[in-house]
């Protein structure tokens, strides 16, 4: 594909086949994004790939932790304390999302996407149910046949952030290239617990966030939202 057709089909994939991807295709992925600049090469990031019964178990695993929390905030101030210092479902990762709401015009944008996705679909605003089983699919990977796992070396400070998301975006380009759909999922770095059992992480490296990979499912109207994105007025800064 040209690139410009590449980067403009790339989106976030949140329906996957069954279809397996075979660890060439993988590797090929991976390859195609250590191509990517780094800080003075250093380079200050690792991956976890979960792939075949490692991936399916994993994602069971975080789904459970997912509905005990959801089950944990709805309980009295007493009881959600005491379920929360009592329970494995807190979350343990590395760096903290964001709760409530976002800071001024970032919660517009995540509130108009919000709107957008679940009106594609077919979600009521109020329909509080359906929209927390929309979110529990970021941790079954939306059905995606391989997850990976994003780490960084927080020696290196922002850089090391700014590198990974530089990494992050050649390896979608990459997949989207060959045809397979990804997800940069921020939700998958809540907790870091459950990869432990079944990856040997190198010390001092920290989680940041997650991906599903695989092959998006035809004809499922969600593989079809795209946000708006930014204006080139909105995105220049004028000068002065």
């Amino acid at each position: 594909m040209e690139f410009s057709a590449v980067l403009r089909s790339r989106r976030s994939i949140r329906a996957f086949s069954d279809r397996p991807v075979q660890q060439d295709t993988i590797n090929d992925i991976l390859l195609d994004a250590i191509e990517s600049p780094s800080s003075s090469n250093t380079q200050p990031y690792k991956v976890a790939v979960a792939d075949g019964d490692t991936c399916k178990q994993l994602g069971q695993e975080l789904l459970s932790r997912y509905y005990k929390i959801n089950k944990i905030q709805r309980l009295p101030l007493p009881l959600k304390l005491f379920s929360a210092a009592t329970s494995q479902a807190m979350p343990d990762g590395d760096y903290k999302p964001i709760l409530g709401k976002y800071p001024g015009i970032f919660q517009n944008r995540r509130m108009a996407t919000g709107k957008g996705l679940y009106d594609t679909l077919g979600i009521a605003r109020g329909d509080k149910q359906a929209r927390d089983e929309a979110m529990a699919r970021n941790f079954t990977f939306f059905d995606a046949p391989v997850a990976i796992f994003v780490f960084i070396h927080p020696s290196m400070k922002f850089t090391a952030l700014v590198d990974s998301g530089i990494m992050m975006q050649s390896l979608m380009l990459s997949a989207t290239d060959r045809g397979l759909g990804t997800c940069p999922q921020g939700a998958l770095g809540m907790w870091r617990s459950p990869l432990e059992k079944y990856f040997d992480i190198p010390k001092g490296y920290k989680l940041v966030c997650g991906l599903a990979l695989g092959y998006p499912k035809e004809d499922d109207k969600v593989n079809l939202y795209r946000p708006e994105k930014l204006s080139l007025d909105e995105l220049i800064i004028v000068k002065k």
